[in-house]
This record gives structure tokens, sequence and C-alpha cells, in this order.
């Protein structure tokens, strides 16, 4: 076989159409040659007959002071098999119109009797530069601009001019660039969760990566560099094989040509394909929003400046560094790491660090992601606590989750914590009906289910069944079988106790139970609604699943999920939840007091004013420390040690209000048993504590003043409205008291504002049970009226409604 430089020496024979296009198909089938390299030889063939036709055209014509310019990705040497050839023509403006034409001809015509696409244009290097101006897809084209033949003096000017009036005019043609590439991403969607994806137009393909080069010549901002390349060798790959394998000029990789643009690269088979390109288009979407970011904060940086310095008289002002969370700021509009911040001491640094970011709906900083993942050890198996917390946190923002998720997992930081999730990352799912690839499903459901968690009582697992109910689609078989296993190891390495465990596997097992039962079965069959039951088990799991399969269904795509769909599955759960009533757990017997809370107790007592311990908890599996206060029983406690702790910025992670009543003594004294984490800083001191208390019960600390006046100074960022609170009267719990049950976004003063409306309402609490998880409480009251008994069905009915009220 005649090699290609052997057809590109120049001699008239193998420049003509017919050696060029014989020469090209040679090229075309050397499986010896691929990639970057067959790409860069197809780009110097196609130059060695341009060049050949210019010299022809030129002598024909007589034309002086012209040259023939490559443009686009032509301009990039990326020629595909069937890449447009995008070429303009420069001259000085010296030459006759009619021999321009000429000479324009003897160069189009050759390409168009071959059958190659070509977008061509002619101007003179000041009409280039104003078109440009205009027109910024030309602008774009000139940015890449090669001479082919000609006067290489004529380009040079006009790559000068070009790049010189694309830096001057940044501020100006990037926002107008990002525009356009929201646009597109609209129209063609993101190509990383395509199952036709466009490689060249939608989001996170090669059209991505010509705009990240374009920003990256402004000067202002740059990509992300790790692995930009490599990402889009592998889509310039897939493409050149779509070409081959159709023969056509198409960048969209449909179904029918997956397997043998597969083979065409030596892959496996379709679903390898798909994730190779996923993967690629998940480095070049990432990379994209770094340099989107940055360009947005160098562009307001400089608009703010001169405004900055005519105020203050300085070069400029140092970014306000608000705290978010332990070692997590806010700067400039992202989360980064406090300046103390030491990842190679803190584990939980990395979920810490994420959680604070999607509460707060901030970006999170490139830098400090890959110092995390740099620096940052391994946590324990079983993680802490507090790392739990965290994730479930995390897991719980909404919509600011996914954002904050594709970050960490881009720098590695999410395998290296949950090691099965390698399996689902970019894992294409050929089910018309998904939208989303598998781990990108998981993450969604999540950001599904964190809006439904009022719903549930136990929102932690809600959230964790959502990331893992999907977990076995990357293992062969049944992956609802696969995946409770998985779950089930991944929930032991998380911290879940064995019962949650239990709970995890079955949520993970069944999560299409309730589905596949009300869509294809008689529910009017008991045999139907008892088979439900039994592999259900409980009340709580039923009502964990039942929001887990309309938060996957919503997950899913439209297609998944109706009102149809909506209301045989609610029919099907109160039936199957009329099957469990009857195996309800009444309340437990009342928790004997420690020797320490009786012992604070009768000082409470003795003084008439209330007493407090404040010590680390013994438990390995806790968060924070444990707080005991005791008060002699009188109105307003809770409102009042509530309010006082959220002064302090202490985070309730549990609590537990009891009255308790002592032998030989005369009154009552309420027991208040807390968990609570500094939400940054260190703890304060006790006696703080105990003298803002003592004044917050005299009245002489204004508590919701107080609390007022910080949230005004520092208002708490959001990256989406939470679910609202959800306030419910519990039947038949308990036969001594009214029992409410709170569902509502763990927020600073969540309690103290649930006590006061309590207070407000003339009922008093007899205990109180508090339990936050991830960013969700769930807090359960027993109260009772002034004469001290439960309340009337009207009247618990309207108490919750205030207490609502007073959340929203």
């Amino acid at each position: 076989m005649t090699s290609v430089e052997e057809t590109t020496d120049g001699n008239t024979a193998d420049s003509g159409p017919s050696g060029y296009a014989a020469a090209r198909l040679r090229l075309l089938q050397e499986e010896s040659r691929s990639g970057p390299s067959r790409r860069s030889a197809l780009a110097a063939l196609t130059d060695d007959w341009l060049k050949a036709l210019f010299a022809t055209a030129v002598k024909e014509t007589g034309v002086r002071g012209a040259a023939l310019v490559a443009v686009g990705g032509y301009g990039r040497a990326e020629l595909s098999p069937r890449s447009d050839l995008d070429l303009v023509l420069l001259h000085d403006g010296r030459a006759e119109p009619r021999t321009l034409s000429a000479l324009a001809d003897r160069l189009w015509y050759p390409v168009w009797d071959l059958g190659l696409a070509l977008d061509h244009s002619v101007r003179t290097p000041g009409e280039a530069r104003k078109t440009a101006a205009e027109d910024l897809k030309v602008h774009l084209g000139l940015l890449d601009a090669r001479p082919v033949a000609g006067d290489v003096g004529l380009l040079a000017g006009l790559r000068t001019s070009v790049l010189a009036d694309w830096r001057n005019h940044a501020a100006k043609r990037l926002p107008e660039l990002h525009s356009l590439c929201r646009e597109r991403a609209e129209r063609a969607g993101e190509l990383r969760f395509l199952l036709e994806p466009d490689l060249k137009e939608a989001r996170g393909g090669l059209r991505d990566v010509t705009v990240l080069r374009a920003v990256a010549a402004t000067w202002l901002a740059d990509a992300p560099r790790e692995g930009l390349a490599d990402a889009r060798r592998r889509l310039l790959d897939a493409r050149d094989a779509l070409h081959l394998v159709t023969g056509r000029a198409t960048d969209r990789l449909s179904l029918q040509e997956q397997t043998a643009v597969a083979a065409q690269l030596g892959l496996l088979d379709a679903d390898a394909l798909l994730r190779e390109v996923y993967e690629a288009a998940r480095v070049v979407s990432y990379a994209g929003d770094v340099t989107w970011r940055e360009v947005g904060r160098v562009l307001r940086a400089r608009a703010a400046r001169p405004r900055l310095r005519g105020f203050l008289g300085t070069r400029g002002a140092v970014p306000e560094r608000a705290p978010l969370a332990e070692g997590v700021v806010e700067s400039d509009g992202e989360a980064v790491l406090a300046l103390a911040a030491r990842p190679d001491r803190d584990p939980v640094l990395p979920l810490r660090f994420g959680a604070a970011a999607a509460q707060a709906g901030l970006p999170v900083s490139l830098h400090a992601v890959r110092r995390l993942a740099a620096q940052a050890k391994p946590l324990p198996v079983p993680w802490p606590a507090e790392a739990r917390e965290q994730l479930l946190t995390l897991l719980g923002a909404g919509e600011p989750t996914v954002a904050v998720w594709e970050a960490l997992e881009a720098e590695g930081i999410i395998t290296r914590l949950l090691p099965d999730w390698e399996r689902v990352r970019c894992r294409p799912q050929r089910n018309p009906v998904h939208t989303w690839t598998v781990d990108r499903h998981l993450v969604e459901t999540a950001v599904r289910a964190s809006e439904l968690t009022r719903r549930v009582g136990r929102p932690d697992l809600l959230l964790m069944a959502a990331l893992l109910h999907d977990i076995g689609k990357g293992w062969p078989g049944d992956h609802s079988v696969a995946g409770e296993t998985i779950a089930r190891d991944v929930a032991v390495r998380v911290g879940f106790d064995a019962q949650d465990v239990a709970v995890l596997g079955a949520l993970v097992r069944h999560h299409l139970l309730l589905i596949d039962t009300a869509t294809r079965r008689d529910l009017d069959d008991p045999a139907t609604v008892k088979a439900v039951a039994e592999a259900v088990g409980t009340s709580s799991t039923l009502e964990i699943l039942h929001a887990l399969t309309e938060a996957d269904a919503l997950a899913t795509g439209p297609a998944a999920w109706s009102a149809w769909r909506g209301s045989l599955v609610a029919d099907l759960v109160a039936r199957v939840a009329a099957v469990l009533r009857g195996a309800a757990l009444a309340a437990g017997e009342p928790e004997i007091p420690t020797t320490e809370q009786e012992r604070l107790a009768v000082e409470a007592l003795r003084t008439g004013e209330p007493v407090l311990s404040l010590h680390a908890r013994q438990e390995e599996d806790a968060v924070g420390v444990e707080l005991v206060v005791a008060v002699p029983d009188q109105p307003g406690v809770l409102p009042a040690v509530a309010g006082v702790l959220a002064l302090h910025r202490l985070t309730v992670r549990a609590a537990d209000l009891r009255s308790m009543e002592l032998p030989d003594q005369l009154g009552e004294v309420l027991v208040l048993r807390w968990r609570v984490a500094a939400e940054y800083g260190s703890l304060p001191q006790a006696a703080r504590l105990r003298t803002d208390l003592v004044r917050a019960l005299d009245g002489t600390l204004d508590v919701p003043a107080k609390l007022a006046d910080r949230e005004a100074a520092y208002p708490r960022r959001r990256g989406v409205v939470p679910p609202p609170p959800r306030v419910t009267v519990v039947p038949e719990v308990s036969s001594l008291a009214t029992v409410l049950e709170v569902r509502a976004p763990d927020a600073v003063g969540l309690l103290h504002r649930i006590g006061r409306a309590l207070e407000s309402a003339g009922v008093r609490v007899r205990s109180a049970h508090v339990s936050t998880l991830g960013a969700n409480a769930v807090d359960t009251v027993y109260v009772v009226d002034a004469d001290g008994k439960p309340l009337a069905a009207p009247a618990a009915a309207a108490l919750a409604v205030a207490v609502e009220s007073a959340l929203t």
C-alpha cells in the first residue's frame, strides 16, 4: 500500500482531485493509524492538495497578495473523515473582483466535486476583522486560523488584530459566548446523559472544548487542565469512528450505530462506548462549570474595582469570609476552606465542606476540592457519626446537591468515600424512560427525596435509600437483589446500626415493590396486600418505601410518574398500612433518671434556679457533647433553653425533656438532656450558658430579639427553599398526653420557635424528644392542657396548625 508520504510529495499527478481522493481513502483505511495521528495526517494531506490547487489557480488568474486560510476545526488540524473544510480566501484588496472570483472558483469547485462539505468566504483582513466584531462565531473561528498557502503575512497581521480584539473586548464577548453555550445546551441537551448524544453540540461535547480554548485565549480564566486533553481526544476518536461507520458527516451517536462504532474503536460493546463518551463529557462539563464561574468572578471584580477605588481610595478590598461550618467559609461567592482548616487532621472535612456548600447553595472552590482530595485522610470504618450526619445533610440539601456532588466526584472524593460508586459512575441506562445515567439518577432521586422528607419519620433512611436503591445496576443479575447486599455493606460502612442496616437493605430490595404491585396486581385480593405487608414488615418502613417510590419515579423521567400511578400506589399503601397498624408499638416505659440527673434536679429545687452540666458523651458513635439542664418546673423552659443554645451557635443533634418527681420533695423538676455541637469554633463555657439561661427565664434577656438581630446581620444562605414544615397529631400513642410530631428543616432557633408556639397556646410540655437527621429535624412533643390532661381532638388539631404556622 502506498504511504501518505509517498502521495504527498507535491508531484502534479497526485495533486489533482483523483490523486487526493485516492490518497485520502488509503489513509482512512490504514488500521495502524487512528486518533490524533490520522487527523493530523488527513489535515496535512488536505493542506498539500489545497496548496497545489492554490498555486495553479494563482498562476492561471495572476492574482497576487492572497492567502488561503484554514479556520475552525481544520485550522486546528482536527479533520475527521467527514469533517467540513472551513476556508477563508484572504486578499489585500488590490485584485479585480472578477479575477478574485475566478481564483475562488478554482479553489472551491474541486472541493465540491469531491463531495466534501465546504464553508468558505472571501475577505480582506479588514473585512474579516469587521465581520468578527459583528459575528461571535466568525470571531471564534478566526482564533484558530492557520495558513495553508499564499501570503503568510496577510494572516499574521489579521491573527494579531483578531486576538487583540478578543482580549480587549472580553468583558463584552464572554457573557455573549456564555449565553450562546447555555442556549445550545438547552437545545442539544447534556451529552453525558443522552442515549443518542450529539458529540459536537451537546453540553460537554466538542463545541464546548473549543469554547474553553477561546476563553483561555482571553487570559481571564483557564479551564482545569487535568484530563481535558484526553477527554477531547476520546470525543474526537468517537466522532472519527462514527464517520467511518456511517460514511456521513454526522455527530449524532444513534443507537443503531453504537455497536459498530464501539467495534471500530476496539471497545467491548455499546455500553463501554457510551460510558467512555460520558466520562469524557463529564470532564468537559466540569471544566466548563469551573471556567465560567471564574470568568464571572473576574468580570465582577473588574466591574467593581473602579467603584471600590473611588470609595475607598485603595487598590481593592479583601473578599469577606463568612463562616459556614467548622473549617468551611464563604468567600467571593464560593465555598472555600478556612485558613485554619487541616484536611490531614480532619477526615470528616470533605463531607462537612460539601454539606455546608450545598446547604448554602454555593459552588465549591476547585482549589479547595483538590486540596481535600490530595490531603484528606480516609475515614475510619465504620464512619464516625459526624461523617454520617454530614453525608445526610449533603443529600438533603435539594438541587444544590447535584453540583457539589459532581465537583467532589470529579476529583475522586466520592469513590474514595463510597468505593461501590465506581461501578455505577457514568453507567448508561438503555431504557428511554430514564433521563439520566445510573449515578446521576441516584443523586437526582436523593434530590427528589429531600422534598418528601416531611412525610417520613426517618428522613435519614429515606435519603440513604434514595442514594443506594439502584446501586446494584453495576453488577450482573437482578439489580434489586444485588443492590440489597451492596446497600447493607455501604450502610455498615457509613455507620448505621444493625436495625437500620436491615431496613435499608429491605428498602433497596423492594424499591420497585409498590409501583409494580399497584400497577400489575389486583389490590382487592387480600393475598396481594398481605404479601406486600409481609415484605415490608413495619409501618415505618412502608412510610419510607412510599416516599422512595415516588422520588425514584420522579427522578426517572416524565413518563415514570403520573397522578394515576400516584393514586394507585397511595391506595395500596393505605391497604397495607391497615394490615400493619395492629403491630404498631405503644409508647415505651419512662426512662429511669441517672444519678447525675437526680443530683442536678435536687440542686435545682434547692436553689430555685437552673443548673447544668456539659461534658463529652461516652459513646463512640456520637456527635457533639452532652448538656444536661435541670430547672424547677415553670412556664417557658423549652423556648428559653433552646433560644440560649441558638444564641451560642450550638446545633442541637438530639434532645430529651422530661418532668421528674423526686421523693420527699415538693414540686417537679424539668430535666432536659441535649446533645449539641458547635456550629463552628469552640464550645461555650458552661458558666456562660447558665448565666444567659437565668436571664432568659427571668425576662432580662430578650432571646427572640437577639436571634432576630443576628439573623438580620448574618442572613443564613440556603441553596433552595426546603419543603415546608409539617406538624401532625399522632393518634393512639399515649393515653396521658397529646402527641405532636414536627418535621421541619433543621435551622437555628427551630426548637425555640416550637417552644414559643406551645407556650402561646397555653399548653404544658410533659416531654419532648428531638432527633436531627442530616438536614432534617423530627421532633415529638407530648403536651397536656392546664389541668394536666390530653387535649380534645379539635383543640389538638388547632394546636398543630398554630405550631406549623409559627414555623413557616
